[in-house]
């Protein structure tokens, strides 16, 4: 069983930045692949980005978030982060963090962490 925890979240104008972070612990974080997720009021939860096992491997993004925002992660520290550029207020939600304890690729997530807010005001 994988634990995450998201941080990093906040308020913040449109046009501005922000650095979401996911911390894991149990398991072994370097096979892993993540993801980010977004839910926003009233909608289904949608996926943002994925990133393969390591740092520099394959990475993959939603169309909505393509150029402006970028997966990372951090073997090392157990660690997977979400920098968001360019924010607008559709960005508006709550972003989960999430792994794939089996390591397949495509990723199907199995562990979830509770969420951070991110809220953009125009």
């Amino acid at each position: 069983q994988v634990q995450l925890v998201e941080s990093g979240g906040g308020l913040v104008q449109a046009g501005g930045s922000l650095r979401l972070s996911c911390a894991a612990s149990g398991g072994t974080f370097s096979s892993y692949p993540m993801g980010w997720f977004r839910q926003a009021p009233g909608k289904e939860r949608q996926f943002v980005a994925a990133i393969k096992w390591s740092s520099g491997a394959s990475t993959n993004y939603a169309d909505s978030v393509k150029g402006r925002f970028t997966i990372s992660r951090d073997n090392a520290k157990k660690m997977v982060y979400l920098q968001m550029n360019s924010l607008k207020p559709e960005d508006t939600a709550v972003y989960y963090c999430a792994a794939d304890s089996r390591g397949r690729w495509p990723a199907r997530y199995d562990n979830w962490g509770q969420g951070t807010q991110v809220t953009v005001s125009s």
